[in-house]
């Protein structure tokens, strides 16, 4: 029978935290992230170590409810956290990103399931949207089987999510023109088998294995699908998107870092062979002009996009078609962008860039390629919103 999450690493804290609060932990974990940088990425997943002090900072309750004592912070505070983090590693706040997804999907839970799930608030979340599993209808709840790719942080999380297809009596459930029925599960981490398959690119501390189980008894109440209305009445779950606008922030804090770590780099460097300090040519200002420019331009669209979807939330609205679209382009905008300007002081730092040991460019554009490739900021996807702004016939992803 699949059980509640009990872990004793994630014992609660006794002092509350504010957004403010968690905000200053992320700045202050910059150090110690950066110099654990060569050892994450080793480990290709996070280290048990990283793991206690991300979550003794608070970087797992960002959308806790604040009945239970959580922050449950806006989507702009919560993208602030990650950038702060990913400026520092990408792949701790990949990480934080998704294991922070505890308290959303605690909302759509009755509340006492939640707090069995979740007793405390520092727990992570890991799992996949895509319904890679099967779950039959029983007596009390489904019996679910399945194999699920890019669980983020299902190294070290507490709770799994599994998203299945339905079915009953051997039979798939359909609605509509025969489309078959999907939900998800929650599940305690200790019921899933994690398959060791992470070897990438990029984003390699992330520890985004598969992961699976077999005929895993899962009781009625931890079915969780985060589609509206919420169990809770609070604004951060009035779209089932909500969890989305937080993607943003990896990539806005590593293309930060990459320009600071440039900037600086070039201050005590010389361009040959005129030996003329590098600061001075203008080729590089250029370059750090436009990195500068393209961050600030991805950066205000992502914030003006967030902030005005809550605003519509807020007064119980629904977005309208722009601001859906927006709010999706922005976090594509976001991705692309930082991977251009990677790419830009990559080729600007010359052969000093490929030393990984040597360089953070090395591992930012390989981070950058990788986010990239994640559904929810790929290119492939304008199409979906040109979609929606020409109010076209092309199905959307459900998510848009």
């Amino acid at each position: 029978m699949s059980s509640p999450a009990t872990d004793e690493r994630s014992e609660p804290l006794s002092t509350p935290m504010s957004a403010a609060d968690i905000h200053a932990n992320a700045r202050a974990l910059s150090g110690y992230l950066r110099e654990k940088s060569a050892e994450i990425e080793e480990a290709r997943k996070l280290p048990d170590e990283v793991v206690r002090r991300l979550r003794e900072a608070g970087m797992f309750r960002l959308m806790m409810p604040k009945e239970w004592g959580g922050p449950e912070m806006r989507p702009a505070e919560q993208v602030e956290v990650i950038e702060e983090v990913a400026k520092a590693n990408a792949s701790a706040a990949w990480c934080v990103m998704i294991g922070c997804d505890s308290g959303f999907f605690a909302g759509f839970l009755e509340d006492e399931a939640a707090r069995e799930i979740y007793p405390r608030l520092d727990m992570a979340t890991a799992g996949s949207a895509t319904p890679s599993g099967r779950a039959e209808r029983v007596a009390g709840g489904y019996r679910v089987t399945g194999q699920w790719s890019f669980g983020s942080g299902v190294t070290h999380a507490e709770v799994v999510e599994l998203a299945c297809t339905l079915y009953e009596n051997g039979a798939a459930v359909t609605k509509g023109q025969g489309t078959p029925v999907t939900c998800g599960f929650l599940t305690a981490a200790s019921n899933v088998e994690v398959v060791d398959n992470w070897r990438t690119t990029g984003m390699r501390g992330t520890g985004s294995c598969d992961y699976s189980v077999k005929d895993l008894f899962v009781p009625d109440r931890f079915l969780c699908n985060i589609r509206p209305p919420a169990r809770r009445p609070g604004v951060l779950w009035r779209r089932s998107t909500n969890f989305l606008p937080k993607v943003s922030g990896v990539p806005l804090g590593a293309a930060r870092a990459a320009i600071d770590y440039a900037v600086d780099s070039v201050k005590n460097r010389v361009e040959l062979p005129s030996g003329r300090p590098l600061k001075n040519s203008g080729r590089i200002q250029s370059v750090i002009a436009e990195a500068e420019m393209m961050l600030g331009a991805a950066r205000s669209y992502v914030f003006h996009a967030m902030e005005r979807e809550w605003a519509r939330l807020e007064n119980n609205e629904r977005p309208t078609i722009r601001e859906r679209a927006d709010a999706w382009l922005s976090r594509v905008n976001a991705a692309q962008a930082a991977r251009e300007i990677v790419r830009m002081l990559y080729d600007a730092m010359g052969s000093a860039s490929i030393y990984s040991e040597r360089s953070p460019l090395d591992r930012a554009l390989r981070d950058a390629e990788t986010v990239c490739q994640h559904i929810v900021v790929q290119r492939k996807t304008l199409a979906m919103a040109g979609a929606m702004l020409l109010e076209a016939d092309t199905p959307l992803l459900p998510y848009i």
